[in-house]
């Protein structure tokens, strides 16, 4: 039986760790990163999304409240969590896009992704990705539907990551992706469990089974690509997982809102 006090600094070590994984916000953990600690803190990633979603919604209203329309108020919201992130994720779905999208062989896309230099296939999903997003956001336009869409978005994009990274084999053996290491089984669980929460009490059953079964079915087809292409997981193949998951989540809340 682990004791309070040491359980309580156990899971504020996570958070900080986790934070500090997909942020640019200076909380690194105590822990040391190696021996599986950050696979263990992997369930946190959820956490850390509110923070970026809460973050983007805050600009959101205030943009709003300065006179400012949805559709600009939309722009600077995902400059927001762009610049909190360190536009980890974009880039991550850029070099995806160049990787799978450009070389011929394995060893050849695995090149092209570590080259921080950005192609054609990348420069058009990042379009593709803010264009999707930022319409999703001026949609939807309420400002307190836009954080719920948003915390909700970032929540679950992330919740997706521990079983993704636990289920897809690395492509290399070193990288950020093979660094972290697989995460545990409980730690899976419990950011699957806090995903689901946030879009069940966010977006409403409904529109959360939607939005999971989306999820789900993107993650497969990520995860099959990835196999197929370059024999597993990356940390830029986590950032289009993650991309692709709060595209899809904004979509989904855009999408119920015009159908009321």
């Amino acid at each position: 039986m682990i004791p309070r006090a040491e359980l309580l600094k156990d899971i504020l070590a996570d958070l900080r760790m986790a934070t500090s994984f997909v942020t640019i916000l200076p909380v690194a953990s105590s822990k040391p990163a190696g021996d599986g600690a950050v696979a263990r803190a992997t369930w946190a990633l959820p956490v850390a999304g509110l923070l970026v979603g809460l973050a983007g919604a805050l600009t959101y209203k205030i943009a709003v409240r300065f006179g400012l329309t949805p559709s600009l108020a939309a722009l600077l919201a995902l400059a927001t969590t762009a610049l909190i992130t360190g536009a980890l994720h974009e880039d991550g779905l850029a070099d995806t896009a160049d990787g799978l999208g450009g070389g011929r062989t394995r060893e050849r896309k695995l090149e092209i992704m570590r080259d921080s230099r950005i192609g054609t296939y990348g420069v058009c999903a990042l379009i593709l990705s803010f264009g999707l997003r930022w319409s999703a956001l001026a949609t939807i336009a309420n400002p307190w539907a836009v954080m719920l869409a948003l915390c909700a978005a970032h929540v679950a994009a992330r919740a997706g990551l521990p079983a993704f990274m636990s289920l897809v084999p690395s492509a290399r053996p070193d990288g950020l992706s093979a660094g972290a290491g697989a995460p545990p089984g409980r730690s899976v669980a419990i950011a699957f469990a806090l995903g689901t929460l946030a879009l069940a009490l966010t977006l409403g059953p409904g529109k959360a089974l939607v939005g999971l079964i989306l999820l789900s079915l993107a993650g497969l087809l990520l995860a099959r690509l990835a196999i197929r292409q370059i024999g597993g997981q990356t940390g830029d193949i986590l950032g289009a997982f993650e991309q692709t998951g709060e595209i899809l989540i904004l979509l989904v809340a855009a999408s119920f809102q015009m159908g009321r």
